[in-house]
């Protein structure tokens, strides 16, 4: 059997074609996205017609490479970058761009729910987690505080992955895992926290679709779709989820001691868990995942960011990049990089920005300060790491996923700074190999003989067999770098030196 899995993430959307039986992957294409121009500092915005046109090519191209077997594609699974609000009026019609997940304007919004709620603490006992700006509520608050005609429009409130599946399926509908990333779902009962939705607007719940469980299909492919795509009748359309629950899927992340760290235009660190982990400090989120089990989860915001600003900064390509770091030891010789370029959410600091720190007359070159920024970026998923090691989520094999995840370098460092074994993918694609083996999991509930999600996983996620294991002299080396680096943040925090990038944000 063929499934078809989409990943439509902040950049790109990515289209595979895998055959469930030998893990093959078939066909793959890709689009790009571009954001809206022209915005005020803090906002980033999409068209979501612009996921529909890259959704609508990327199944034409992949069905077009294996046009001999199209007949044999069975489901598709949706794999969407989280935390997006799309929002529809009365005829379904999109009434604004899409706020996305790296939206920092809504940081007022996201200060007035946890205030309103008693603090931090008042919303993790409510729902299970604080408030961030990257999450939809603050941005459903902000729409109806900036824009009350649209606010007031609105009638339906979709996630981007909903928004695809029902251009897909004509069907509304959440699942538990990326409902969670909403900010009013209680994720300890799966249900809609009343008490935020009702503080945002009495009439907001009546604008969510219906909320179901991870592990039933949206419907069928409209014949629409199916006879512009050529597809046969009857083709099952997952449930799908957002990116980190897909590419925990797409990972082998079913069970726990396997902690997926994922290297894209943000980084995140997820892992499987049986019960949900609630971060009292609320820094790790504890989010359901995809297969209605928890996904406890952290977010850094500037991986890809930091890494191309630095590539562009010193005139260095992929290959030069790692050449030149590779000859500066571990530590880079003293200078310390805080990649919030764009503010952070893990530590939540909206309003950070990005520091070199250590900079002196032996060490000010583009070696050392490429090296720093790559060692930045792993620093801050490093404090994530530790955070999750006090909840109790000890990872056995950490598994790297995502776009920096080719670096030789940067693999080796992940290691040195995670103490644990680093394992990558024969496939890149992690987030739409996982959406493609939920939606065929779903088509296999009404065959003869039906195969569960985690038989599918065991046969179609493949590792590298080499494992990049960590030393022992660097390890130390990052360990005290950690220190510095937590340290360093927590001082310019405390001196108000991450306040004056927030008010700009309007």
């Amino acid at each position: 059997m063929l499934a078809l899995g989409l990943d439509c993430g902040t950049g790109s959307t990515k289209t595979i074609i895998v055959d469930t039986g030998s893990g093959e992957i078939l066909a793959q294409a890709s689009r790009l996205h571009h954001m809206v121009k022209g915005l005020p500092n803090g906002h980033i915005e999409q068209d979501p017609r612009t996921w529909l046109d890259a959704v609508d090519e990327t199944v034409r191209d992949c069905v077009a490479q294996i046009a001999s077997r199209k007949s044999e594609i069975r489901a598709i699974g949706v794999s969407g970058q989280q935390h997006g609000l799309v929002v529809l009026d009365e005829k379904d019609r999109v009434i604004r761009p899409a706020k996305l997940w790296c939206d920092t304007s809504t940081a007022p919004q996201s200060d007035e729910l946890n205030h309103a709620f008693g603090g931090a603490e008042g919303l993790i006992a409510a729902s299970g987690n604080a408030m961030t700006p990257g999450y939809t509520a603050p941005k459903l608050l902000w729409l109806k505080q900036k824009e009350i005609a649209h606010f007031q429009a609105t009638r339906s409130i979709l996630l981007p992955h909903d928004y695809i599946n029902f251009w897909l399926t004509g069907e509304k509908q959440m699942e538990y895992g990326d409902a969670s990333g909403t900010g009013f779902l209680d994720v300890r009962k799966r249900t809609w926290c009343r008490p935020v939705l009702d503080y945002i607007d009495a009439g907001a719940a009546a604008c969510l679709p219906p909320l179901r469980s991870s592990r039933q299909p949206v419907g069928v492919l409209q014949q629409a779709r199916r006879e512009a795509w050529g597809l046969p009748e009857n083709v099952v359309v997952g449930a799908g989820g957002g990116d980190n629950m897909m590419g925990a899927i797409g990972t082998g992340n079913v069970r726990a001691g396997v902690v997926t760290v994922s290297l894209g235009t943000s980084g995140t660190i997820y892992a499987c868990a049986d019960e949900p982990i609630v971060d009292g400090r609320g820094e790790i989120a504890a989010f359901c995942d995809s297969t209605d089990r928890w996904l406890p989860l952290a977010c850094t915001m500037n991986v890809g960011v930091a890494l191309d600003q630095a590539r562009a900064l010193f005139a260095f390509d992929f290959a030069r990049m790692e050449t030149e770091i590779s000859r500066v030891s571990a530590g880079a010789e003293g200078i310390v990089f805080l990649a919030y370029l764009t503010g952070e959410r893990t530590p939540n600091l909206p309003g950070a920005s990005g520091v070199f720190h250590g900079l002196n007359t032996a060490n000010m070159a583009a070696p050392q300060m490429a090296r720093a920024v790559v060692e930045g970026v792993m620093l801050g998923l490093g404090y994530a790491m530790r955070r999750f090691a006090e909840l109790g989520v000890i990872p056995t094999e950490i598994r790297l996923t995502g776009g920096a995840s080719k670096s030789a370098v940067l693999r080796q460092i992940a290691a040195d700074i995670f103490g644990c074994p680093i394992a990558t993918l024969q496939s890149s694609e992690a987030a739409a190999l996982g959406a493609a083996l939920q939606a065929a999991a779903h088509y296999s509930l009404s065959a003869a003989h039906p195969v569960s999600l985690e038989e599918l996983v065991q046969n179609n996620v493949k590792l590298d067999p080499a494992r990049v294991l960590p030393r022992a002299t660097e390890g130390e080396v990052y360990a005290e770098l950690l220190d510095r680096h937590t340290g360093l943040t927590r001082a310019l925090k405390s001196e108000g030196f991450f306040d004056t990038a927030a008010l700009a944000v309007t």
